[in-house]
């Protein structure tokens, strides 16, 4: 069983400058920040017209349901892997090292009149029988949240607060 995720964030810029701050690091820590991070790295490697993100976090795991705490324990590494092929398209990849399960997708960023949006597309599967369903439903939840922060972390920084 797989669920789907579709998440779109919308940037008052120019698709140029919003590609920009997806690559700049200090944008990323700053995400990681108003995630409430415990811990953030962020690396930034480009390869020709290639540009790789990688953004890893940990999370205070608290206020999970009991069923999830089980598994995950009381703090979440995610390791989240973009892989920009040009100014517009990206592979998307998070992890939870350690745990069963995987999370791919693409993030896909179109302007219109000087405004873009970042369309996220995710599949989420959880191999753990009887509850990944229940998994797939609440990690789903946290990535909506998580990237909820991340476009208003993103709209300050582009408006230079």
């Amino acid at each position: 069983m797989t669920t789907r995720l579709t998440h779109q964030l919308t940037y008052p810029a120019p698709l140029e400058e919003v590609a920009a701050m997806l690559r700049d690091p200090a944008f990323r820590q700053q995400v990681c920040q108003g995630q409430k991070a415990l811990e953030s790295s962020v690396e930034v490697e480009t390869e020709g017209a290639t540009t790789s993100v990688t953004v890893s976090r940990v999370l205070e795991a608290r206020g999970i349901p009991s069923f999830a705490a089980k598994v995950v324990g009381d703090r979440i590494e995610v390791v989240q892997t973009e892989t920009w092929h040009d100014h517009e398209r990206a592979d998307y990849r998070v992890e939870i090292p350690g745990k069963p399960g995987e999370i791919t997708g693409t993030a896909v960023l179109t302007e219109s009149g000087g405004t873009t949006t970042e369309t996220v597309s995710l599949d989420i599967g959880i191999r753990i029988p009887l509850v990944g369903g229940k998994l797939e439903a609440l990690i789903r939840d946290l990535l909506v949240k998580a990237l909820d922060v991340e476009v208003r972390v993103g709209r300050d920084y582009l408006a230079g607060v």
